[in-house]
């Protein structure tokens, strides 16, 4: 019998959770958003899945199933099914790729070809058209050139346009309307009823058909290698870690194993051969390397390892063997982070890009319904051109360019952030550093390097527990203040035993606080330490302009330290050139007024405040808001967590304390401000270009679409006018390539 009051553990619950099959699936074949609306339209609905997510840049998926009802092999086939490719993580889709590039390629030799040829049995009409409109070709002519005609257009029907074909055939299918129908649409009635009019009498449209096709192609074809290129960075880093590792059985003996690197565990010990990728987070232990970190860190040069070196999970092991012990394997690694920011910044987009999709979506149906009413007005007026008519609007409104607008601008530019050290974790804030009106900096490990120095102690009196218990409580924080005093006292090699702590606590902005042996100890800010003892304070002489923390108990303060810290080498710059593109400077620091001042003139940064709580830089920030501001904030360490998340754009230093990074829209993997300064540079240009692209194809659809109604446009201008709208926007989208490399950069 079970009592009413015992916790009965949810069996059921824990074998559910047993059964859950976690992969990533590599997939090809997808062209736009509709086609990763089909495929997780139709894998969610497979039974014994319960999470499924396409993301659009890496062309990855992962996917959460119940192995009880649901094998992976299944899961593959439906893929499959709806005509796309997938494999597991570990297996690259590069050879099904190849293959279907060489197809691309005959597709569009294919069309091409038959596009020259057809083009000179079609010329005659032009210029000699037949008697019945006043021509000189004869009737007999006339046929023999159409027949000709619909020949060469047959394998072109058949072969090179069959992936629009399937590609409609199975949105109809699914009760989806894609690009592809409206494509398919146009190709298949121009084909059909040029077929009817050449048998019994009137204009062909052979030769539009085909052009169609061709330039179609062409577009697309253009667009696979951009869309390669845009993404080649988050490409290259999913596929940096490796998928085997070298394992020791018991170091330091040297039996090792083979094993996969989702097997690895934290301690284990690995060897790393010369040119092989790191497989996980660690510490070497033995060896002396160079590692290329620069997809990691946006640092260019090799960065030396030797004994107690941390490596990077994806780095690579330039020369010499090293032995490492593994800290963060698996998902918990870096570059496994850096995968996950970057993928879902991929995966989201800044409102104009939403609203551009939402209205391409319902493009499509209204651009058939106007086909349809203009045919049948067409039809009361000039039945012969009524046809043709409903088709060009088809063919020249297809909403390629609308639909292309922006992913290849967004995808460029995370992969040049990335490249240069600016990892995106929300790609909404593009736009907002697009339209950024007021940057506003922290000081310490943000402007300044964050790794001060203790210069000087001064003691209230000669107890050496002071001094070890000041160290404790150092031990306790990640902040770089914490870190100095540590480091400080740990030289000193005090004998003492540490003393144990209770009720441990850190205040943001203030520093921490805790009970050793019955009394309470802070070790932090004046004004943290006044709060304690409630005494006046003042500066001890020599102390002036420097950063300043106290250990202080109930009784008063017990040590003085005075902490010198350096400001970046680029920060100047940095500095002038955000306030050369028109942004205001503000410098928000906790610290006392003398020493921001001093960091405020060296930067020439006019509007600078001191001895704000996280409150108080929260208090600014959301003024600043009030007033119109779009702002930017720059920060590093645990008392920025608040502000950062209220900012329209977060940026966080990579050396920063990980609660200020998991609150960022963007993180400064390589700690350069310059980078940040490049990054605005890039997201102005990147929104300045999605908006010429958006803007081309609203003026584009608005003079064709009334030209086609009105029946100005053959079917082959409208082939002509939609390939080369969705040409000029992908195009565009490259220009973003063209922005000039900051000197710095150049240099490494």
């Amino acid at each position: 019998m079970i009592n009413a009051n015992e916790v009965v553990p949810d069996v059921n619950g824990i074998a559910q959770q047993q059964r859950l099959v976690s992969e990533k699936l590599n997939l090809s074949g997808m062209r736009c958003a509709a086609c990763v609306q089909l495929i997780e339209f139709r894998i969610r609905q497979l039974p014994g899945v319960t999470a499924f997510k396409i993301n659009t840049a890496s062309h990855r998926a992962d996917i959460s199933w119940d192995a009880e009802v649901l094998t992976l092999k299944r899961i593959l086939a439906a893929v499959t099914d709806l005509g796309y490719g997938a494999l597991p993580a570990n297996q690259s889709p590069d050879e099904f790729e190849q293959k279907e590039s060489k197809r691309a390629l005959w597709r569009l030799f294919v069309a091409g070809f038959a596009m020259m040829q057809v083009m000179m049995y079609a010329f005659p009409a032009y210029l000699v058209p037949v008697p019945q409109i006043d021509g000189d070709l004869t009737p007999d002519v006339d046929k023999l050139l159409k027949l000709a005609s619909m020949i060469i257009a047959v394998p072109v029907i058949g072969f090179s346009a069959s992936p629009f074909f399937s590609s409609a055939w199975r949105d109809l299918k699914n009760r989806h309307i894609g690009m592809d129908v409206p494509v398919s649409l146009g190709i298949l009635l121009t084909f059909f009823a040029s077929v009817w009019a050449t048998f019994h009498g009137g204009a062909v449209y052979f030769d539009s058909a085909i052009m169609f096709i061709f330039l179609l192609l062409g577009a697309r074809l253009i667009e696979s290698k951009v869309q390669k290129r845009t993404t080649a960075a988050l490409r290259i880093l999913t596929q940096l870690s490796p998928a085997k590792a070298q394992r020791y059985l018991a170091y330091p003996q040297q039996a090792l194993e083979t094993v996969d690197v989702a097997a690895l565990q934290t301690g284990d010990y690995l060897l790393v051969a010369a040119g092989e990728h790191i497989p996980a987070d660690g510490l070497v232990i033995a060896g002396d390397s160079s590692c290329d970190e620069a997809l990691m860190t946006g640092e260019s040069l090799p960065v030396c390892k030797t004994t107690d070196s941390n490596v990077l999970a994806g780095s690579v092991n330039i020369y010499g063997a090293l032995v490492m012990q593994a800290k963060q394997v698996g998902g918990a690694t870096q570059l496994s982070a850096l995968i996950g920011m970057m993928e879902s910044a991929s995966l989201e987009k800044p409102s104009l890009v939403l609203l551009a999709d939402k209205h391409a979506s319902r493009f499509l149906i209204i651009i058939l319904l106007l086909a349809f009413v203009s045919g049948i007005v067409w039809w009361q007026i000039d039945p012969g051109r009524a046809l043709w008519i409903a088709i060009s609007i088809i063919v020249v409104t297809c909403p390629c360019a609308l639909s292309l607008a922006t992913p290849g601008v967004m995808s460029a530019a995370i992969g040049i952030l990335a490249k240069n050290g600016v990892l995106l974790a929300k790609s909404k804030a593009i736009q907002a550093m697009a339209s950024a009106t007021h940057i506003v900096f922290d000081k310490t490990g943000t402007l300044t390097v964050g790794k001060l120095q203790v210069r000087e102690m001064l003691s209230a009196d000669d107890a050496p527990a002071n001094a070890v218990i000041a160290m404790t409580l150092a031990c306790q924080s990640t902040h770089p203040v914490s870190k100095a005093i540590g480091d400080y006292l740990a030289q000193k090699k005090s004998n003492q035993d540490m003393p144990g702590l209770n009720k441990v606590r850190e205040v943001p902005g203030g520093g921490i606080e805790a009970e050793c042996e019955g009394q309470i100890y802070r070790l932090g800010s004046v004004e943290f330490a006044r709060e304690l003892h409630a005494q006046e304070i003042s500066i001890p002489v020599g102390f002036a302009g420097q950063t300043l923390t106290v250990l202080a108990n109930e009784y008063g303060n017990l040590l003085w330290f005075a902490l010198d810290d350096i400001l970046r080498e680029d920060a100047i710059e940095a500095i002038r050139n955000l306030k050369s593109k028109g942004k205001k400077i503000l410098l928000l620091s906790g610290d006392r007024l003398d020493v921001v001042n001093k960091i405020a003139a060296q930067c020439d940064i006019h509007e600078a405040y001191a001895g704000l709580s996280p409150a108080g830089k929260y208090e600014m920030v959301q003024k600043l808001q009030a007033n119109g501001a779009v702002v930017v904030m720059v920060g590093d360490g645990m008392n920025d967590g608040p502000v950062l998340a209220l900012a329209d754009v977060s940026v966080a230093m990579g050396q920063g304390a990980p609660i200020s990074q998991s609150r960022s829209d963007v993180l400064l993997m390589s700690n350069r401000l310059l980078d940040l300064d490049f990054g605005m540079t890039v997201a102005n240009k990147a929104y300045k270009l999605i908006r010429e692209n958006l803007a081309w194809a609203v003026f584009y659809n608005l003079l064709a679409i009334p030209a086609a109604m009105c029946g100005w446009l053959e079917p082959w201008h409208a082939a002509l006018g939609m390939s080369l709208s969705s040409l000029i926007v992908v195009l565009n989208a490259l220009r973003l390539y063209l922005l000039p490399q900051p000197v710095y950069l150049m240099q490494d």
